[in-house]
Parts: structure tokens; sequence; C-alpha cells
């Protein structure tokens, strides 16, 4: 019988240019399920099903393994969720062309020096093992990179504060003509492209994060032809810079991950020149509340996030913590909410988060999805409770 919009395993296979066995592996994997088995076992699949294959087929393509792409790709064909995993996966696309770029020259560098010298410089080819190895960090940066943009677009989408946060903490930042500026744990750089036309020509901006990734994404946003920015990859617990530099440190929702908090405040002091000023955000223990009361709902085993921060570094105890380091501190408060009216940015900003949910919600995926779309029917409502220290030296 023929199922209109639904193909057989064969057509299927015939439309993506791959064998009917590759089509079976992948449902047998749990990666690729049919949307329809009939009572005789066959199996048909639909136009959306087109959408996760290539998703599937690309991360494959990029090295990825199968249970890598199992938990990261989404039985959803809704258009939110297909743009935005095509604009990760160009990103990581992006990410693998700079990588294979570095291994050419590399190569073409190593080829050159034992053509003219006749020997090898070992160093060079610990360089290019180097770099041929560092295909492994790709998946930790895709994933870094999905979860930040997923977190700042349900922001972006329904933060009911005209001023969004971005605009908000540019403003807190005091900026004037000759700064000098450090951002620690820079992440794509949102903040300086989202109010680059509101800095001063005659400044500097040294943009930083531990992550690899983070600082590529933060240089490819911002691009490398605005000569007032400079970019670096480091641990913000041994700042390699002199005493008394910058004018303004930042740290935008960074210290609650640091090992030693007190020690990253005290290098950032170093670093601030006499009037200087360091600026930090967080967020309070109600941030978000309604997130963790939503999925425990649905599954009581679900854990977003293992390590509550804000009692690391939180609205409630960061001026005590600053106030060890710093004498002037003063707690600036961010006034918002969010109003979700739709289930998708929500499903994407949970599966986002750093805790356990996948493992329980990827194998009831439509169950939760048909939740949150009754959760969100009338409009969810969402607690913000965030802001930042200002911080004088």
């Amino acid at each position: 019988m023929k199922l209109p919009g639904y193909y057989s395993s064969g057509q299927f296979a015939k439309m993506a240019d791959v064998s009917i066995r590759t089509i079976r592996f992948y449902d047998k994997q749990n990666i690729l399920k049919p949307s329809y088995v009939n009572e005789s076992g066959a199996r048909f699949y639909t136009d959306s099903d087109l959408a996760r294959l290539q998703q599937i087929l690309l991360l494959k393509y990029l090295g990825f393994s199968l249970d890598d792409i199992r938990e990261m790709t989404i039985d959803d064909s809704d258009y939110h969720f297909l743009l935005n995993s095509l604009r990760t996966q160009l990103k990581l696309v992006q990410d693998k062309i700079e990588q294979m770029q570095l291994v050419e020259k590399a190569i073409e560098d190593t080829a050159t020096a034992i053509e003219h010298r006749h020997n090898l410089d070992w160093s060079q080819m610990l360089n290019l093992i180097h770099l041929t190895n560092m295909e492994k960090s790709l998946t930790s940066q895709y994933k870094n990179a999905a979860n930040l943009s997923a977190r700042i677009r349900l922001h972006s989408l329904y933060s009911q504060n005209p001023q969004g946060w971005f605009p908000w903490l540019f403003a807190q930042c005091q900026i004037r003509p000759g700064m000098r500026i450090l951002e620690l744990g820079c992440g794509s750089g949102s903040l300086w492209t989202e109010n680059r036309t509101l800095l001063p020509r005659d400044i500097s901006i040294c943009l930083t994060d531990i992550s690899e990734g983070m600082v590529r994404d933060a240089r490819r946003n911002v691009g490398t032809e605005d000569n007032r920015f400079t970019f670096r990859i480091l641990d913000c617990h041994q700042l390699p810079f002199e005493a008394e530099c910058f004018d303004l440190v930042l740290a935008n929702h960074v210290l609650f991950y640091c090992n030693d908090i007190p020690g990253v405040c005290l290098e950032a002091k170093r670093v601030l020149k006499s009037d200087g000023m360091f600026l930090c955000s967080t967020y309070g223990s109600h941030h978000m509340q309604e997130i963790n009361r939503l999925v425990q709902e649905f599954d009581s085993h679900v854990v977003l996030s293992a390590d509550k921060l804000y009692e690391r570094f939180g609205l409630e105890n960061g001026r005590e913590i600053l106030s060890d380091c710093f004498p002037s501190v003063s707690l600036l408060r961010y006034q918002d909410a969010l109003l979700v009216d739709r289930p998708e940015p929500l499903i994407e900003y949970i599966l986002s988060c750093h805790g356990n949910q996948n493992q329980y919600l990827l194998d009831r995926y439509k169950d939760f999805r048909s939740f949150v779309e009754r959760k969100t029917a009338d409009t969810f409502y969402i607690t913000k409770e965030a802001g930042a220290f200002l911080c004088r030296k």
C-alpha cells in the first residue's frame, strides 16, 4: 500500500545516495529510526528523516563516533532546530577547514626543511603530530558552541527587558576612549559584536578563553580586520600580563567555573591599573528555577546541573568573596524574565545543560516534546535573576 509522503527503505536510500545497508545500520544503532513500520515490518521514511540523515552523514564525514552522533542529533524536523543545526554545522566545517589549513602549512614547512637542510627538526614533526591529532577536540568544541548558542538564543528570543543582557552589561563597563580592556572567558564574543558601533576607535580589547574553540569563534565573529581586538587562549588563574596594565577586566558568567575563585580575583586585581575596574557577572539561586521544575515533573531522575554554580559564586555570596580582594564592591541587578510560547527553543536550552538530561530525554523525545508543548501553550514564565558586581581597586 502506497503511503502519501512516505518512502520505502529502498526509495529513501536512493534519494540520499546511500546504500540500504547503511540505512538499516543506522536503524539498528538507534541513530535514524523509520517514521513508520507496518505490520509486516517494512520501514518507511519521510522528508524530515532526510534532515536527520544529513546531520548524521556530515558528522560522520567530520570524524565523529556513532555514540557522539547519537547524542548530538535530535529527532525534530522543526525549522528552528534545523536552522540552528545547520548554523552549528557550518561553524564546525569552518573549524575543520582552519585546522586542515594549519596541517597543510605544517606539512609544507616540514617538507621544505627536509629538502633544503637534508635533515629533520623533530620539533616540527611533533608540531605536525599535534596538529593531525587536533580532531579529537572537535567534539567538545562542537558541543560547547552549540550549547552556548542555545542558551543565548532562548534569552534573546523571550527576554522581557527591551535592553538585552549584552547591551546592559556593556553599559556597566563605562567604556571611554583610550581604555585597555581584558575579557576573561569571552565565549563567542557576543558582548562586542552586539555593541561594536558604540566602541571608540582609540581602544584596545583582549578577548581570552581557556577553550581554543571559543577563541576561534570569537575571532571569526568579531573579525581579524578590526585592529582594536586581539585574541588569546589562556587560563585566567595565571594571566600572562604585567601588573597594572588594564583599565577594565571583565568576567561574564565565568568565576563560578574557576577552581580558585579568590586566586582569579587576585590576578584580575594585579593586572588592573590603580583606578581600574573589575566587572564580573553571575546569577542567583532563583534563576531559571521553573525549568528545573519542568523537567523534574516530566522525569524526576533528570538533573540539569550537578553543580549549583550560584553556591560557588552567586548574587547572594559574591560580595563577600570579592570584598576579600577589592575594597569597593557594588551589586548591579538586571531586571528581566522570560515568557516562552514555543517548545523548541526551551527544549534546545534544556538539552544544552550540563546534567544527565540526554540520558533520560532523548529516548523519550517525542513524549517530552509533547509535554513541553502543552506547558508553553499558554506561555511559560521563567524567572531571571542575574546581575554583575562592580569592583574597584
